[in-house]
């Protein structure tokens, strides 16, 4: 795999030096038979019986490289992921990158390997593609485009209209990694052992619902953290969230940024963990699948659904000392460019 020392804009012309960008960098990396046909469109095989499921997503982080993964291996789990929370096996991705004149070519190369090597991890085949180059200044290095298509098994069906009052929250490991590192990194903080938690969540998903525990509904809190989540839960479903502020899994060093910037690791992006709704009998069946799993193996329950009521938040905190507190929705951007 060869990238060249910098991007030029006749990269994206459609040219010679286009073909050698996909032959040298983008077919190496990521070759399938689907995607080395090199044709208009990816003519995939038949999907297995369900239903499909697709989504589409755009990748801008700030700084494309740090902690713990790339702007390539997030752009890939960040599109798994969020077919598995709707419920479905993810099968088939296309990516599509928007390059400045003039980044260099050792970032590309980190990019593309760091899309490969999640590509692999996640069990999923990049089959189209596309790359464009926009002139210098008027970019800022890479951008990533993706889309994802799954299939949801027979039967299965999650959704935020199945939560009900007495449910259990669940949460697959520490809360606010990534933008805490994305943060430390845009800021200079030094930060050791502060690592994203930018990594595939559908091994995860098979693992619970095959334990056979009520799973109502699954997200992957991104952009606006748990906060923002569960905020979207209760308006949907009609209960309240009542979160446990001493079961909140935050480590250490995220807690050291958050202090330092005035932050609420409630707030930042996780790019690595599930938030599961499950039926309260089966929430320690639920725990106890999701540990055995790698991606699960800090899993705890961090609060529960309430009846809804007018005139009383949707979303609360039980603090330490016994009191409700409530948690409102950010009013305006903490940290733009997290994913």
């Amino acid at each position: 795999m060869k990238a060249p020392k910098r991007v030029l804009l006749a990269h994206g012309g459609g040219g010679r030096l286009t073909r050698q960008l996909v032959e040298e960098l983008f077919l190496p990396a990521l070759r399938n038979p689907h995607l080395e046909t090199l044709t208009d469109a990816a003519v995939l095989p038949e999907m297995p019986p369900g239903r499909p499921a697709l989504t589409t997503d755009a990748f801008v982080v700030d700084p494309p490289v740090f902690s713990g993964g790339d702007l390539g291996c997030l752009s890939i789990f960040g599109t798994v992921n969020d077919l598995a929370m709707g419920g479905a096996r993810p099968l088939w991705l296309t990516w599509a990158l928007i390059l400045e004149e003039g980044v260099e070519g050792e970032l590309l190369e980190t990019c593309v390997r760091g899309a490969a090597r999640a590509a692999e991890a996640a069990g999923v085949v990049v089959v189209a593609g596309d790359t464009k180059v926009v002139p210098r200044g008027k970019g800022d290095g890479v951008f990533a485009v993706t889309a994802g298509l799954g299939v949801v098994p027979p039967g299965r069906d999650l959704s935020d209209a199945h939560i009900r009052p007495g449910d259990a929250i669940l949460v697959s490991g520490p809360i606010g990694d990534h933008g805490a590192t994305i943060l430390a990194h845009r800021h200079g903080l030094d930060a050791p052992g502060l690592l994203s938690d930018c990594g595939p969540l559908a091994g995860l998903v098979e693992a619970l619902l095959d334990s056979g525990a009520a799973v109502r509904s699954l997200h992957d809190p991104t952009r606006g953290g748990v906060v923002t989540v569960c905020h979207e839960v209760a308006g949907r479903s009609g209960s309240r969230v009542l979160l446990l502020e001493e079961d909140l899994p935050v480590r250490r060093e995220v807690s050291g940024v958050c202090d330092l910037l005035g932050l609420d690791p409630l707030a930042l992006a996780c790019e690595g963990r599930a938030l599961v709704w499950v039926a309260a009998e089966d929430a320690e069946r639920a725990v106890e699948a999701m540990r055995r799993h790698p991606a699960g193996a800090e899993t705890v329950v961090i609060g529960r659904m309430e009846e809804g009521a007018a005139g009383t938040p949707p979303v609360v905190m039980k603090t330490g000392v016994g009191g409700e507190r409530p948690l409102d929705l950010l009013s305006g951007l903490d940290l733009p460019r997290i994913c």
